[in-house]
């Protein structure tokens, strides 16, 4: 039975405990990795999710999919119940998974044999399989690179590949947990790229795990977390226009946003929440 028609996740009251445990197996300590979380995330959306290292992100993540159940509370994907195990297989066949390390989930020895394993494995026809690759990676904009061996690609090639493979499994969600954390700026430029694509013309969920805020502009909600609660909430220029705070939760902004809140301070009038080069001109070519 379906609990929420209008969400695609739902998060009530989502509290996950890590329980260290002696070698005896007696408990050592707990940690409240999340705690208390409540989200609603519809259909479509653009979802960002940042914290520093330790906030809980990754964790909250996890449960996304069912690779974590709650230690209290409830997660409910498209409907779903996580913590019932009758769900899981529709759990992530709903919610597909991509992680920081393209090589952790890259398993074909050619490029579009990999983009395959995840269909094919869902028993999905074999026409249909190649129809699912070719659409999948032209979608990730790595179609030419088809024959290719994975081995030989660069790393931000590499998580095209692997959004590609979760892609081809006709998820209505992606959550992508740091997926450009081992890339260089020009990697990680192509995958946002290419997940802002899947949002726009694919209309896929998003949940996009990061702790660089310029993957974040172009986000519906942001979701600030810190020690396992959400800190903060809003949008992308709501968030980039409180400095101070997203400072005291030690997390960097944009330069262009940091920039813009500086020349305010020192009496320059500038608009709050600038998030891109272009409207820092603008804005600033008005203040002559």
């Amino acid at each position: 039975m379906k609990a929420f028609d209008s969400s695609m996740i739902k998060t009530d009251n989502l509290t996950y405990e890590y329980i260290r445990r002696d070698e005896e197996g007696n408990v050592e300590g707990i940690t409240t990795a999340v705690d208390g979380v409540s989200l609603d995330i519809t259909p479509g959306e653009f979802i960002a999710i940042l914290g520093h290292n330790g906030s809980g992100k990754s964790t909250l993540a996890k449960h996304i999919n069912a690779i974590l159940t709650p230690s209290e509370g409830t997660v409910w994907v498209d409907g779903k119940d996580t913590s019932d195990e009758a769900n899981i297989w529709d759990i992530r066949q709903s919610a597909g998974m991509v992680f920081q390390n393209p090589d952790n989930q890259i398993i074909g020895q050619v490029v579009e044999e990999d983009v395959g394993f995840g269909p094919e494995n869902l028993g999905v026809p074999t026409k249909e399989i190649w129809e699912r690759v070719e659409e999948s990676l032209k979608a990730v904009g790595m179609y030419a690179y088809r024959k290719a061996s994975p081995n030989k690609l660069s790393g931000g090639q590499k998580q095209r590949i692997s959004i590609a493979g979760v892609l081809a499994m006709h998820p209505k969600c992606i959550v992508l947990d740091e997926p450009t954390a081992m890339l260089d700026p020009n990697g990680r430029k192509d995958v946002i790229r290419a997940v802002r694509a899947l949002n726009d013309v694919e209309k896929i969920t998003i949940i996009l795990i990061t702790h660089y805020m310029e993957e974040i502009i172009h986000a519906d909600r942001v979701f600030v977390m810190d020690e396992g609660h959400i800190a903060m909430e809003g949008t992308p220029r709501q968030i980039f226009s409180r400095v101070d705070t997203l400072k005291a939760l030690r997390l960097d902004v944009p330069q262009v946003t940091e920039l813009a809140y500086l020349l305010n301070k020192n009496g320059i009038p500038m608009p709050v929440g600038i998030l891109t080069i272009d409207e820092f001109t603008e804005a600033l070519c008005h203040t002559r």
